[in-house]
């Protein structure tokens, strides 16, 4: 069986495993970093794109919502690249209690959250879309975050700095020597091989799945509560500012403009399986009747796609039947030597995706003392790869690249501007033969055709390049239909009904997905 040996393991690919990896190899630490799919495939690559101002939760989780608004100050200077400054509303509906704006406006001046009331006639001039009846609006810093260009910028720059990044290697075990975790071994799900890692220690950042792993290790307790949520997608940005409703956290009370989409969340249910992905015809429903209260019309618009992601929420001293909208977002960090007696073995879990650099950072200050290594943390002020210029991003700047190149340079994504240089140079670098990694990593088939034009296109390019035959290509294409299905057929009515019919046509008529030659594998 091969070996390799390293000093920092960390298991998870998500945002806050790739923050460790980058962080730690910022200190000069030697980092493997494995996950058992593609990087931001869990709960990382299942949410809304909110970058939190942190003005959701000053009411209810103040430590949560101070965290919040540090790290959006420090994200939009070192992501910049990844980050769209939307700018954000707090809005009292018809359907919102009055009295809560005060405690909002006290709350927000408590924690820190900047926080400016205008006039409704004033966010009706910036969001025309909006509700008309509003009463109040709030403004705030809240943006949008690509999380799939970040969590891969992350890896990018350790690997540049030697760290070993490996998608698709499941960890299958914990290894211990008496009280001490060694590292792990784990299967590379595609080649099928084991590979046994040594390590000095072992960082368990797999978020909604904490639990699970600490029990590979033998150690129990660590009780990560799932909290599933919905969020719908809608085929345009029907507004240019983040929405919220100026309210206790429900569901379906923020719309976020997101690229060339926007996207409404969302539910919270207790479920016992992070790999839970039920959606609820009764969720989707209730989410569209929400957004009628944010944006009248709201189910005009067409619906692209359901998805469902789970939080990692984790309480250490509350019961097991606590309610998910009462465990708070702060972050935990279990140093399994004090907590349990078992050395070499740390798990980071909780939090937000806005505050995962904090939460990188506090997991290596605790590698770094385990390992007797003094090297500061870096990461509040070196910006991530593609960062460096300090720009945000800002819609409409991939278009007017495109357009300086039009002539020379051939678009396969119309909707996501995905040109084909791009496209090979991803499948190149990747090696992989899964056209859904390929959409986490350039949006391909995220925008309103949903892949329609786009990745039968794609599909032949990959064919093209060489890396696999016409039969591999066909299974690849049939398991990014299939896969997105899921997130269709739960929202098939008016516009969206209409276009998944043409999408039916293209793929049957033009392609003849049904008869398409397939793979065979050997039994």
């Amino acid at each position: 069986m091969l070996s390799l040996t390293t000093e920092v393991l960390v298991i998870g690919g998500g945002a806050t495993g790739a923050g460790v990896a980058w962080d730690a190899s910022l200190r000069g630490l030697d980092v493997i970093l494995v996950d058992r799919f593609d990087l931001a495939e869990g709960t990382s690559g299942r949410f809304h794109g909110l970058l939190h101002s942190g003005g959701r939760y000053v009411v209810k989780d103040a430590p949560a919502a101070r965290e919040c608004i540090a790290e959006n100050r420090i994200l939009r200077r070192v992501a910049a690249d990844a980050i769209e400054d939307t700018g954000g509303l707090f809005v009292t509906t018809p359907w919102d209690d009055p009295a809560y704006a005060e405690r909002f406006v006290t709350a927000c001046a408590e924690t820190g959250v900047d926080c400016e009331e205008i006039s409704v006639a004033q966010a009706l001039r910036d969001e025309p879309r909006l509700h008309p009846k509003i009463s109040r609006a709030f403004r705030v810093p809240d943006a949008n975050i690509d999380i799939w260009k970040t969590v891969w910028a992350m890896a990018h720059g350790a690997e540049q700095r030697g760290a070993r990044i490996l998608p698709y290697h499941q960890v299958t075990q914990i290894q211990r020597d008496g009280d001490q975790v060694t590292g792990a071994r784990v299967k590379d799900v595609r080649a099928g091989e084991e590979l046994e890692i040594e390590a000095r220690v072992t960082v368990n950042a797999t978020g909604a799945w904490a639990g699970q792993i600490a029990s590979m290790a033998g150690i129990e307790g660590v009780r990560v509560f799932p909290g599933r949520g919905i969020m719908i997608a809608m085929n345009h940005r029907l507004v240019n500012t983040v929405i919220n409703r100026c309210q206790l956290p429900t569901d379906g009370d923020i719309l976020v403009p997101i690229r060339t989409v926007s996207v409404i969340g969302t539910t919270d249910h207790r479920t016992e399986d992070p790999d839970d992905h039920t959606v609820a015809q009764s969720e989707v429903d209730q989410m569209l009747d929400d957004g009628e209260k944010l944006v009248p019309g709201f189910r005009q618009a067409r619906a692209l796609r359901v998805w469902t992601g789970v939080r990692p929420l984790f309480e250490d001293a509350k019961a097991s039947d606590t309610d998910t909208r009462d465990v708070t977002r702060a972050h935990a960090l279990l140093d399994h030597r004090e907590r349990d007696g078992v050395g070499g073995f740390v798990t980071i879990t909780g939090g937000k995706i806005t505050t995962f650099r904090l939460m990188a950072q506090d997991t290596v200050d605790a590698v770094c003392d385990i390992l007797g290594n003094d090297t500061p943390c870096t990461t509040a002020s070196e910006p991530l790869p593609g960062s460096e210029t300090g720009a945000n991003y800002r819609l409409g700047e991939r278009l007017e690249r495109k357009e300086a190149r039009l002539r020379d340079e051939q678009v396969i994504c119309e909707c996501e501007l995905v040109s084909r240089d791009k496209l090979e140079q991803t499948l190149d670098r990747s090696g992989s033969t899964n056209l859904d990694d390929v959409r986490r990593r350039l949006r391909l088939g995220m925008g309103p055709c949903q892949g329609g034009f786009c990745i039968y296109r794609a599909t032949g390019i990959m064919h093209a390049a060489g890396g696999l035959s016409a039969e591999q290509a066909d299974s690849s294409l049939l398991s990014f239909l299939q896969e997105r299905w899921k997130g269709v057929w739960p929202i098939l009515y008016g516009d969206q009904l209409r276009q998944t019919r043409f999408d039916e046509w293209v793929f049957h008529g033009v392609l003849d997905v049904d008869h398409l030659p397939q793979e065979v594998t050997a039994a």
